[in-house]
């Protein structure tokens, strides 16, 4: 009984294992498979960068969209990767414990804050503060809901994600090697620099690629504040409609349209493809960081 009981339990944490990843191809296909009455009768690439989305008219371009959620996306990376990046360093190298300590659950904090409070945050303070401050300061007119606003809000939801993961990196820096190079005559500064970072920079670089997959397939925070037209933006001041948003606002429209549902279920499968490969180059880039610091 007792070997019985022990391959039983093997066995089924084998298959629990399995799970996971059986999941994820279940979505693939399932997705796929509504896709293909619209692939059927258009090109894939016509589809992705066709600049017209009139489904009345079977018009499904979804050029409009990617070129939004690209837009937004960057715009959040960019404001995010140097404030995170800057806040891990002082965390793991320069701040005393009564900050480092009492920091980490305020961080905890903004991960766990729902997206729909980040988007009414965003309604409320940062779209007036890029309509009425930002955009007259650079002579542009806007009604603040834009790229930018929705960079801005993305930027704090990535916050948690780049600064916890560079953490972990910045900790499995061997402690060694900091204590050799300041015996050698290096400064804090450039022992961070030459050591730490350049000794965690694939783990770096995985924190910026999940950041990078959450910012993608962000939904409510940047649907209540890009401001939803369905073109191309060419300035950060201009509104945006990103792929989680079409899908958010128009799938219970889809049933009475031909080829709407083929259409939104192959936006989804795009938008589920581009995070799926973010977050499986993030992890070969932190086991490539874990043998490295082994």
């Amino acid at each position: 009984m007792r070997r019985f009981a022990d391959r039983f339990a093997r066995r089924s944490m084998s298959i629990s294992s399995y799970l996971p990843g059986a999941v994820i191809l279940l979505i693939l296909l399932g997705l796929l498979g509504k896709s293909r009455a619209i692939l059927g009768l258009k090109s894939f690439s016509g589809l992705l960068f066709g600049s017209g989305w009139h489904p009345l008219k079977g018009e499904f371009g979804f050029w409009p969209f990617i070129s939004g959620t690209l837009w937004v996306t960057f715009a959040a990376m960019a404001l995010a990767v140097p404030i995170s990046l800057l806040t891990a360093i002082y965390l793991s190298e320069y701040a005393p414990r009564s900050i480092r300590e009492p920091a980490k659950p305020l961080i905890d904090l903004l991960a766990g804050i729902p997206s729909v409070v980040y988007g009414v945050w965003g309604v409320l303070m940062v779209v007036p503060f890029v309509g009425n401050v930002l955009a007259p300061a650079f002579g542009v007119t806007s009604s603040g809901y834009s790229v930018l606003a929705a960079g801005i809000v993305l930027a704090v939801m990535v916050f948690p994600t780049i600064i916890h993961v560079s953490l972990e990196v910045f900790a499995s820096v061997p402690r060694e090697l900091r204590d050799a190079s300041l015996a050698l005559g290096a400064t804090k500064w450039e022992t961070v620099k030459h050591v730490v970072l350049r000794k965690g920079f694939g783990g770096i670089v995985a924190a910026v690629v999940l950041g990078l997959s959450r910012a993608f397939g962000e939904t409510m925070a940047v649907l209540m504040v890009a401001g939803n037209v369905a073109r191309p933006p060419r300035a950060l001041f201009d509104p945006a409609y990103t792929l989680p948003a079409l899908l958010a606002n128009n799938y219970g429209e889809m049933m009475s349209i031909p080829l709407y549902d083929s259409a939104l279920m192959l936006a989804a499968l795009v938008l589920f493809g581009v995070v799926l490969v973010f977050n499986i180059a993030a992890r070969l880039f932190l086991v490539r960081v874990e043998r490295r610091a082994e």
